[in-house]
């Protein structure tokens, strides 16, 4: 615990700049992993309160430190996360802070409360129409997000949209910031599996009851039934409010798998991918820090999530080559 003038590690969104101290000022209670906005020459930036003991330095005199500005209302990074920053950072030979922003990467942290404007198409065409114009109008169809995403996805420059805006073509919305998540239930429904089927669940459920790290390999041709399998899993996690990571290949973040499981749980899980608006990057990443979360299905990067109790890893198509990050961090999410 930190009190008062205490001194205290923090590492920088910043892969320049090593560790660096700081005070803490009076009323703030600043411990390893609490999330903060700190001095920077004349700038604040957002960093994360660091054991003192994973990276020593030569102290400066006490009273030479800058005091934090700021500490940032979510659960602190927990130390299971921290270990694992470090162990990235070491392994593949990366900075600290470049793992660090990882999972820090959708501004969730540092994010208000206020809620997001999104906005969308509502049938409305401008009577001036250019090229630009047209085509945004022609690519986003129902698509509902904030005037950045929707430029992005339209191929257009922001003053197109904003253009389009003030001609009376969106519909403004706002989006509550972050929001309760629908819970998948452990009884929800029921599969019959067959005696092979029901031999390995059992086996993974009574791993999950140990709560134990152990890996198994789960191996079986297309249509044998490996997911109804692992439901088995979800289920017994989820009876113990547990987390649950179910990491896919990109390609396989479909439809059809999130129906499969809404079918068997009776709620989608949180998902987490390249595709997803900032909005529910931030939602889903607040959930997850929280505990409210439940279930996560997503590409590599949902390996760097804050999780609250994680109990349960799947790595479904383990083999597949989208799993090894190829640019910034490079790593390999199954390995990892």
């Amino acid at each position: 615990m930190n009190r008062g003038s205490d001194r205290v590690r923090v590492i920088l969104l910043n892969a320049a700049l090593g560790p660096l101290d700081y005070s803490v000022p009076e009323g703030m209670y600043a411990v390893p992993g609490s999330i903060v906005m700190a001095p920077l020459g004349p700038r604040s930036v957002p960093g994360v309160v660091w054991d003192m003991e994973s990276f020593p330095v030569d102290e400066i005199d006490a009273k030479r430190l800058r005091p934090l500005r700021e500490l940032r209302d979510v659960p602190p990074l927990s130390a299971p996360l921290r270990r694992l920053i470090e162990w990235t950072a070491q392994y593949y030979l990366a900075s600290p802070a470049s793992v660090l922003r990882m999972v820090l990467s959708s501004g969730a942290a540092f994010a208000d409360n206020r809620p997001i404007i999104e906005y969308r198409l509502n049938g409305v065409v401008p009577g001036r129409m250019t090229p630009q114009r047209e085509q945004a109008l022609n690519a986003l169809g129902d698509t509902q997000a904030s005037i950045g995403e929707l430029a992005n996805k339209a191929g257009v420059s922001v003053a197109v949209i904003r253009g389009l805006e003030k001609l009376g073509a969106f519909d403004r919305f706002e989006v509550p910031a972050f929001s309760v998540t629908s819970l998948p239930k452990a009884s929800f429904s029921k599969v019959e599996l067959n005696d092979d089927q029901a031999r390995v669940g059992d086996i993974l459920v009574a791993a999950v009851k140990k709560a134990k790290f152990k890996p198994y390999l789960l191996d079986g041709v297309t249509g044998s039934g490996k997911t109804e399998v692992y439901f088995e899993a979800i289920a017994q996690a989820l009876t113990q409010d547990q987390q649950i990571l179910i990491l896919l290949p990109e390609i396989a973040l479909t439809e059809p798998f999130l129906d499969r499981f809404k079918t068997r749980f009776g709620a989608e899980p949180v998902a987490w991918h390249s595709g997803l608006k900032q909005s529910d990057r931030k939602r889903n990443w607040r959930a997850l820090a929280s505990g409210e979360a439940k279930v996560v299905v997503g590409a590599r990067s949902a390996l760097f999530l804050p999780y609250h109790n994680l109990g349960l890893i799947i790595v479904d198509e383990a083999h597949e080559v989208s799993f090894k990050q190829e640019d910034g961090v490079r790593y390999h999410a199954r390995d990892v």
